[in-house]
C-alpha cells in the first residue's frame, strides 16, 4: 500500500505552507541570480559575485528541498 515506499500525502498537504514561503524565497533567489549573472558578464574577475550566484541557486531550490524534508518528517 502506502507504506512501501515514500509516498506521504499528509505530509505533503502540511508542507504546501511551508513550500509557498519557500517559493517566495526562490523569487529572490532569481532576481539575486540574474543580478549576479549581470554582474559577473561586467567584471568576471570577482569572486564574491560567484558565491553570490552559487547562493541564489540554491535559494531557488529550496522549495524543492523544503518538501522533501517535510514529506520525510511525517510517517505514513
Amino acid at each position: 500500500m502506502c507504506c512501501d515506499g515514500d509516498c506521504h500525502p499528509l505530509g505533503f498537504l502540511l508542507g504546501l505552507p511551508f513550500a509557498f514561503v519557500s517559493l517566495l524565497i526562490s523569487i529572490v533567489g532569481v532576481a539575486v541570480w540574474i543580478v549576479g549573472l549581470l554582474l559577473s558578464c561586467i567584471c568576471p574577475c570577482c569572486f564574491c559575485v560567484t558565491v553570490l550566484v552559487e547562493l541564489a541557486l540554491e535559494l531557488i531550490k529550496a522549495p524543492f528541498h523544503v518538501m522533501e524534508w517535510f514529506t520525510s518528517k511525517i510517517p505514513c
